[in-house]
């Protein structure tokens, strides 16, 4: 008898709060009170809402989620901690998992709560669930397929492609990723897809 196909839930689809994203949009500065709202979509719909208060006045830093699930409130605290940052430039901010207690950028939320990936099970990205052949034919053409987005950020209004008279680091990545791009043969792509 076959084994039966397993369909784990993939984090790439939760909604998710992100360290980088509260910094982002000013949540994360010293001692203030900051209350907002997130919300998330796709292809224009919105998928999800929550209230956020953040408090970084208190020693006891914290993130206050506000939501509904399943048509009944939820609301608890996230602590925030920081420490210095090893380059001696501000403090890198972490969120305290409820569940886990351990520090973490990104909180996702299964099940209606929002928590370190650790703290749910059988839950996987998706890299993880595609075979080997089909990560090894994404590696090769993802440029082929990005290099219209390339150009773009190469020719970009504001992009620096030099600095003291060499090229950024940024502009030679861009010009690699292009290079490889076009080395990709129209035959290559056939016999990739084949396989």
């Amino acid at each position: 008898m076959p084994k039966p196909h397993t369909f784990p839930t993939l984090f790439d689809n939760a909604l998710q709060i992100s360290i980088s994203k509260l910094k982002e949009w000013g949540y994360l500065h010293p001692h203030q009170i900051m209350r907002g709202t997130i919300t998330w979509s796709r292809n224009g719909n919105q998928t999800g809402s929550i209230s956020i208060n953040v408090n970084t006045e208190i020693d006891q830093q914290f993130v206050e989620l506000e939501y509904k699930f399943n048509g009944k409130p939820r609301k608890y605290k996230v602590r925030l901690v920081s420490m210095r940052s090893n380059l001696g430039k501000g403090r890198i901010w972490f969120f305290l998992c409820p569940q886990t207690k351990k520090r973490c950028r990104k909180l996702y939320s299964i099940g209606g709560y929002f928590f370190h990936r650790e703290a749910f099970r059988g839950c996987m990205y998706e890299a993880q669930t595609q075979s080997k052949k089909y990560r090894q034919i994404e590696k090769r053409l993802k440029p082929y397929f990005q290099s219209e987005q390339l150009y773009e950020q190469l020719y970009k209004k504001h992009n620096k492609k030099t600095y003291a008279g060499k090229p950024t680091k940024k502009f030679l990545r861009l010009k690699e990723q292009i290079e490889k791009a076009e080395s990709v043969s129209h035959r290559e792509i056939e016999l990739l897809m084949v396989l």
